[in-house]
């Protein structure tokens, strides 16, 4: 019965892990006059990272956000897939070619920092009198010194902070703005998905679009 118990207890564990998000959304704003259909729009997904960070989180941070949008109707074409970073070094040439294109909208993600902190977690040095492992030398010996002996160890936190803009390039004016943080994800992957959703969440929200 016991046996059952923690089966089932691990297992509520393990899937309330999997529900968590790596990322959380920390403020937002929507222009207040600003008359918004976004499934109207053929939107750019545009990352926004310097040389040093990974152009593979670059690509699944577009990617990913350009799924969800295209889940919830919304014509969504990831930069990397039609431009390059050059592209983008001229203003007039930048416009004229994403109009050209029929972009009448782009929504950035905009990596503003990237932190690590280090921590120490001390080895186990819990106690439990007269447990039942006491009655027996090697059940005792063995606890105990699992116990006393596991040494600690170093572990890093990776954090990202975001800033998420839509711009409507018919006004050059920016409609919504949304700002997060993602903490310590398992992969690029993972991170682009949490946080594409996160963004989603948030634009249903804020009335920029209807609930998938």
């Amino acid at each position: 019965m016991k046996k059952v118990i923690t089966l089932t207890g691990c297992l509520a564990v393990l899937l309330f892990l999997a529900s968590c998000s790596s990322t959380r959304v920390t403020s937002s704003w929507v222009a207040p006059d600003a008359k918004i259909k976004v499934d109207s729009r053929k939107v750019l997904v545009l990352g926004i990272m310097n040389r040093d960070q990974s152009q593979s989180l670059r690509i699944s941070m577009e990617e990913q956000l350009a799924n969800e949008l295209r889940g919830s109707g919304i014509n969504a074409v990831p930069a990397t897939s039609e431009f390059s970073t050059r592209s983008f070094n001229n203003e007039g040439k930048a416009l004229k070619a994403l109009r050209n294109k029929g972009y009448d909208a782009v929504i950035t993600i905009g990596l503003l920092d990237k932190s690590k902190e280090t921590h120490y977690n001390p080895g186990t040095v819990t106690y439990e009198p007269y447990g039942v492992y006491y009655g027996h030398f090697w059940g005792y010996y063995h606890t105990i010194y699992g116990r006393v002996y596991t040494p600690g160890y170093y572990s890093t936190d990776t954090k990202f902070f975001w800033e998420t803009n839509l711009y409507d390039l018919k006004s050059d004016k920016l409609l919504y703005s949304v700002q997060s943080e993602s903490f310590d994800p398992a992969s690029a992957q993972t991170l682009g998905s949490d946080y594409a959703k996160q963004v989603i969440k948030n634009m249903v929200k804020q009335g920029l679009m209807a609930k998938k």
